[in-house]
This record gives C-alpha cells, structure tokens and sequence, in this order.
C-alpha cells in the first residue's frame, strides 16, 4: 500500500446541515454526527494551517479515524512515514505519532521544523533500551552487527549498525549475511524474525511494546470459537505463540494489504484498536471483530493538540547534529535494504 494513497469507500448521500460534508462522509462510520460540528471546527482549521505554513501531517496507522481520514498527508506504517518523510515538500512536518517517529522524521529532514504536538507520547520499546545498553552489548558481542528496531531514541539509533522496521526486519537480517545477529530491543519481534530466518542465530533484548505484549492465544482461541471462519491478523509484536495461533502475522501496512486484497468476511486485527477502525473506514463490506488493545501515547494525539501545534510552532523535535549523523547512517542504511 502507497504511503500516501489510503483508500476511501465512495462517500454516502450527502449529510445535510453538518460542516464539510464530504470529510464527513470518510469517518461517518465512526464519529456520530452529533460529535462531528465541534470536530470539523479543528479540521477546518488545520487545512487552512497547512496552507499558511507550508505543512504537512504524517500519521502513523494507528491514529484514529478523525485524524488518519481527515487531515493527515501521508500515512502508513513506521516503514512508509520514514520513506516518505524523505520526500516532503514542506516547511513544517508535523508527526501524529509517537516521539521516536518524530525524531526520524528530522533525521531525514535536518533543515525542516518537526513538530510532535504531545510531547508525553512516547513508547515503552524506546524507554527499555539506552545508549549505554547498546555500548554494553557491543563489548559483550563484539563484531557482531547490532540491528536496531526503529522504535528506539536517536541515541539508541546513533550505536546501532542499522535500523529496522516489522515491515522489513527479515530483509535487514538476511542483507547483513551474517551468521549471528543482534536485534534489539523488540524481544518478540526478534523471536518470530528468528522463526522466519532459520539460519541466523539472533540475539535478543528484552523489550516489549505495552500493547502487543497483552494478546495471548487465549484470546485467540475465545475469539474462533466465538466466531467460526474468523480471519486472525497478528502484528509480530505479539508473543511468538500469540502470532502461531493466527492466520497471517505482518506490519501494519502488510496488515491493511492483506484485508485489501484478501478481503476476509470477518477479520480480527491483534494490535491497537485504531487499526480496525481505519481499515474499516475504507471497506465497509468486511466486519471487524475486537479484541484490540489502545496505545495511550498513540492516543495522546488529538485534532485540537494538531491544530494548536501549527498556530504555536510547538512542540518542536531536534537532535544534537553529531549525533544526528550518526543516527541519521543507521536509518539510511535501513531505507538502502531492498526485499530479496
């Protein structure tokens, strides 16, 4: 899926009486019509902000449906923003995400300002792992190469050989032709990279996303015998047992191609609750049963705090340039590696 071309079902019967209609028409499904004049108020806003500062809205696929169907430019998973976040024609780029997605973003982008709107968004992966912890394993793993989750702080990036993402973690381990692997700090990513690259001995961290970490094939089972026939996504975030239990297990843009493409009657998706709710929006036809768990930073993100981010130029994202450099070759390395 193209990072910047999300598909809509085709907009309803026009919706009489409520303001921008046709933006309207993308999150009906959603947002009762009772909630939406309040909410077109900040929408209008922010288009019209985005015009005056030369803008533009990343959001990650796990931003609800009246930010991801409504403002934001580009969209998609971690992989994708930090592909197209090379390519921005703008002054501004605001991120509604998560902070290490917002100093990515500036990594690629060192000339632009980087807003992220709340600063307390922030991610239990990137808080499990420091700078030092990587030092520490390279002295007790030395020469062998440190592939980083981008789901870490540019400091942790700046120590790494390379980043990756659950899109394209296989690829990265396999283009290091390497017989042992370090893969921090995504322990469960690892472990189900592992079962898919057999020949590598991967080294892991024990970093967990808060999220993910909760599924467990309990939930599975409940939900198969609750419903017959029910196609099971899981984000390979989940524990390993978790992601043998379901049908198909990928990122979250391989998550929205398969329901796309595959077009399941009924689809269960194992990660944030967001990512049901925006792949529904664009096909109405299949249902979407949950359980799903909520990312409290990813919901940090709001279409007021957007708006306020592009009146006030706040809350601006740097990274101290030596280091930047040094995290920047990680990314870049990460973005070089192309599918086998």
């Amino acid at each position: 899926m193209a990072a910047t071309s999300f598909p809509i079902s085709p907009a309803p019967a026009a919706y009489p009486g409520l303001p921008l209609p046709d933006i309207y028409a993308r999150v009906s499904r959603h947002v009762p019509a009772i909630e939406w004049p309040a909410l077109a108020e900040d929408v209008a806003a922010i288009l019209e902000l985005k015009k005056t500062r030369n803008a533009v809205i990343l959001a990650h696929n796990y931003q609800a449906p009246e930010i991801f169907h409504t403002v934001a430019d580009i969209v998609g998973d971690s992989l994708a923003l930090a592909r197209e976040a090379v390519t921005v024609d703008a002054d501004v780029i605001v991120l509604a995400g998560v902070h290490f997605m917002a100093e990515t973003a500036k990594l690629l982008n060192p000339g632009k300002t980087v807003l992220i709107p709340d600063m307390r968004a922030g991610c239990s992966l990137a808080d499990s792992i420091t700078a030092a912890d990587v030092r520490g394993l390279r002295e007790k793993y030395p020469g062998v190469p440190i592939v980083t989750y981008v789901n870490t702080s540019a400091a942790v990036k700046a120590e790494s050989d390379l980043c990756c993402t659950s899109g394209n973690a296989v690829d990265v381990v396999r283009s290091l032709n390497a017989p042992r692997v370090l893969m921090i700090p995504d322990e469960f990513l690892a472990q189900n990279v592992q079962a898919l690259v057999p020949e590598v001995e991967i080294l892991t961290w024990a970093g967990h996303c808060e999220v993910h970490e909760q599924f467990t094939p309990a939930d599975i089972h409940a939900v198969r015998e609750s419903y017959p026939g029910v196609t099971v996504i899981a984000h390979p975030e989940c524990p390993p047992d978790v992601v043998a239990e379901s049908d198909f297990s990928g990122s979250t843009a391989m998550m929205m191609n398969f329901v796309t493409e595959k077009r399941p009657r009924q689809v269960v998706l194992v990660t944030e609750c967001s990512m049901g709710d925006n792949i529904a929006a664009a096909n109405p036809d299949i249902e979407f049963i949950k359980p799903c768990n909520l990312c409290p930073h990813m919901k940090r993100m709001s279409l007021k705090n957007i708006r306020h981010a592009l009146e006030t130029l706040t809350h601006e994202v740097t990274v101290e340039p030596e280091l930047a450099d040094r995290a920047r070759l990680a990314v870049e390395r990460m973005l070089a590696v192309r599918p086998r």
